[in-house]
C-alpha cells in the first residue's frame, strides 16, 4: 500500500537527510515507497522544493535534488543560504 503524501514527503527527507551523497537524483528517492508511481514521487519532491525543505541542484546537465545544509556554494562553504 502506497504512504500518504506527507508520509511520502518525510521518507524523501529522511533518504535526502541519510543518503551519502548530498546530491540525489529523482529515481533515488524512487525507494522511499516501492507502491507509490513515479510521478507521485517527483510531485512530493517537487512541493517540498516549494516548500523551501528540499532545493534543485544542477550539475549543468542533471538537475538533482538535495537539502540546502548539504550543498556547498561557489566559494566551497558548507550550506546555502
Amino acid at each position: 500500500m502506497a504512504l500518504s503524501i506527507e508520509d511520502l514527503k518525510l521518507a524523501i527527507l529522511e533518504k535526502a537527510t541519510k543518503s551519502p551523497k548530498p546530491q540525489l537524483y529523482i529515481k533515488d528517492f524512487y525507494e522511499c515507497d516501492v507502491d507509490s508511481k513515479p510521478r507521485v514521487i517527483k510531485n512530493a519532491a517537487n512541493d517540498l522544493v516549494k516548500e523551501g525543505r528540499l532545493m534543485f541542484w544542477s550539475s549543468g546537465s542533471t538537475t538533482m535534488y538535495a537539502l540546502k545544509s548539504r550543498i556547498k556554494n561557489e566559494e566551497g562553504a558548507e550550506g546555502v543560504n
